[in-house]
């Protein structure tokens, strides 16, 4: 099976400047998803498509390859991953021929292991015809969820949850953003990477599903980066 590795990382982010370059544990924090992804087989190439060249400059030496900067059109506060995701796909497979499964990976995931990574291969490898994505469960049930309306507070779902104990509730779950696969041909005619189903890689260690967005979030990850004994132990 041939996977391209995909890793977005557009310059300009407003809530946690800098992120993507921005030392973590004594590497730049893209350095973690590049390298993650290096050593497995399956993967073709591990592509990186951002706009900033400082981005790119520290992405290269990394290991990753930057063939292009993104075009400003896909560089907005608007453009989508999907779009981002195809621009890079459609480059590669006229460069280099068609692969067989598409890996966004998500710099703001330092944490994901090459374990999750071939988890999500070789669930995709199963059933192609599916995307696969890592997920982590819930802490907080949407149907213990309440909304705003009128300055009142109502139930955001029908029903009973609320008089329901968490354990008697089915188990929900949320993408952490550290793993999507999916077939290029799946990506292009749904253009969504979840689809109406899916399959799911879980992601138990919270660390692991750390989605790094605010200062708050970059304390939480030098914390684990500061005790690699916490995280290095499940990497292989």
């Amino acid at each position: 099976m041939k996977i391209l590795a995909l890793i977005p990382a557009r310059g300009g982010s407003k809530r946690l400047p800098g992120k993507n370059t921005r030392l973590l544990g004594g590497k730049p924090m893209i350095a973690w998803s590049i390298e993650a992804a290096k050593g497995i087989g399956e993967i073709c190439a591990v592509l990186i498509s951002t706009d900033d060249p400082q981005i790119a400059a520290v992405a290269k030496a990394a290991g990753g390859q930057v063939p292009w900067l993104r075009p400003a059109e896909l560089a907005t506060d608007t453009a989508t991953s999907v779009d981002v995701a195809l621009h890079a796909l459609d480059w590669y497979e006229n460069a280099h021929g068609k692969v067989d499964g598409l890996l966004l990976l998500q710099p703001t995931s330092p944490f994901r292991t090459p374990r999750t990574i071939r988890q999500g291969i070789g669930l995709f490898s199963d059933n192609p015809q599916f995307p696969v994505l890592g997920v982590a469960r819930l802490h907080v049930h949407p149907e213990w969820a309440l909304r705003l309306e009128g300055g009142r507070l109502v139930r955001y779902t029908p029903g009973n949850g609320l008089e329901t104990r968490s354990q008697d509730l089915p188990q929900v779950f949320f993408p952490t953003g550290s793993l999507y696969v999916i077939a290029p041909e799946v990506l292009r005619t749904g253009r969504t990477f979840v689809g109406a189903q899916a399959v799911p890689v879980v992601i138990e260690p919270p660390h692991e599903a750390l989605d790094i967005d605010t200062e708050w979030d970059f304390r939480i990850a030098e914390m684990v980066a500061s005790n690699p004994q916490d995280y290095r132990s499940i990497e292989d």
